[in-house]
């Protein structure tokens, strides 16, 4: 009986401790973005379908149209079979997003920069017009970072991050977070998290907790290396576009610095070539190494017409702009001069 009780006794001060964690855990992910209440998933994904998961049938969902494409897919693909209508839009234009949100609107899904096109919504104006109307905004900002954007400062209400990238920022782990203010949604969350179960392991929320602490350092080597990997590009003539928001040359140069402290280590490019032009210039290049994922402390190359955005239509890919000759990289840690060289060094080809 005493062997029993004993047993119990340890696995109370186990659970209690694994609590403490927890608690530790989403407290520091609150942290980053100045939010009351903090919430991790198991992948970014996770995140973004728990917010999903507090519609109604019917609801009327306005979405960046040229976002990450696994938010597309699982929006077009799987939440629209339970009478939820995504409405796809681009988001530089303001005021067009103002004017579509309406009474029946109840969620207004943005990524500001997005991926892979690096546009920029005007968050405050749009979180502005949508609380009017009692929709919810919520922002992917897994690009940006907390450090260099806190969207629940400028009126939204959810911010979600990817923690497989920047947060994580060591390509070692899978996770998602969601952080917000407002208690009522929160609870709503809290059982939505329980309830579904997709959450991170406790080795996952270990290392997250690990990466934390060298976020803001990393994101200043991020941005500093992107600034200037990005101007060395567009100075070279294989570029017909290069797309940074921390270029004077980017079009919404202006809102990116009103709503951002800095600009991260995203770069999107488009080379002067064809599709087997693309393709062997990532295949010459030593350091970039050619991958899906970003944010990590190594520099990556994507193609998103092949890689992350090859579960969109031809037709939205075009419309969009993704095409053959774009290319994305996720700026590391690096030295500056050695990434630059590679992309010169990968561009001497016949």
């Amino acid at each position: 009986m005493l062997k029993t009780f004993r047993g119990v006794q340890k696995f109370m001060i186990t659970l209690e401790a694994e609590i403490q964690h927890e608690q530790l855990f989403e407290g520091s992910l609150a942290a980053l973005e100045n939010a009351q209440f903090a919430f991790s998933w198991a992948s970014g994904l996770a995140a973004t379908q728990a917010v999903i998961q507090l519609l109604e049938p019917g609801s009327h969902v306005l979405v960046s149209e040229d976002g990450y494409g696994g938010t597309g897919r699982l929006f077009r693909q799987l939440f629209s079979r339970y009478q939820i209508h995504f409405e796809f839009l681009d988001f530089r234009d303001t005021q067009e997003i103002v004017e579509r949100i309406t009474a029946k609107t109840k969620l207004i899904w943005l990524e500001s920069p997005t991926n892979p096109l690096l546009r920029i919504a005007d968050i405050a104006a749009i979180s502005k017009k949508a609380k009017s109307l009692g929709a919810i905004t919520a922002v992917d900002n897994t690009f940006a970072s907390p450090i260099f954007q806190q969207p629940l400062s400028l009126g939204a209400d959810i911010v979600m991050h990817s923690t497989t990238k920047y947060i994580g920022g060591h390509s070692d782990l899978i996770g998602g977070a969601l952080m917000l203010n407002n208690s009522e949604l929160a609870e709503k969350l809290r059982f939505i998290q329980f309830a579904a179960g997709s959450i991170n392991s406790p080795f996952e929320a270990f290392l997250i907790l690990r990466s934390i602490k060298t976020l803001a350092i990393r994101m200043k080597k991020h941005q500093q290396n992107a600034l200037a990997v990005a101007s060395a590009l567009q100075s070279m003539p294989q570029f017909q576009e290069v797309l940074y928001p921390g270029l004077s040359s980017h079009p919404q140069h202006s809102l990116a610095k009103k709503q951002m402290s800095g600009f991260s280590g995203i770069i999107s490019a488009r080379l002067n070539g064809d599709l087997n032009y693309v393709m062997s210039f990532l295949t010459k290049l030593k350091i970039f190494t050619l991958a899906e994922s970003l944010g990590g402390v190594e520099s990556l190359v994507n193609h998103p017409q092949t890689m992350t955005h090859a579960s969109v239509s031809e037709d939205l890919r075009l419309k969009l702009g993704i095409t053959s000759n774009l290319i994305r990289l996720s700026v590391g840690i690096e030295d500056s001069s050695d990434l630059i060289s590679d992309v010169q060094q990968a561009l001497l080809f016949d």
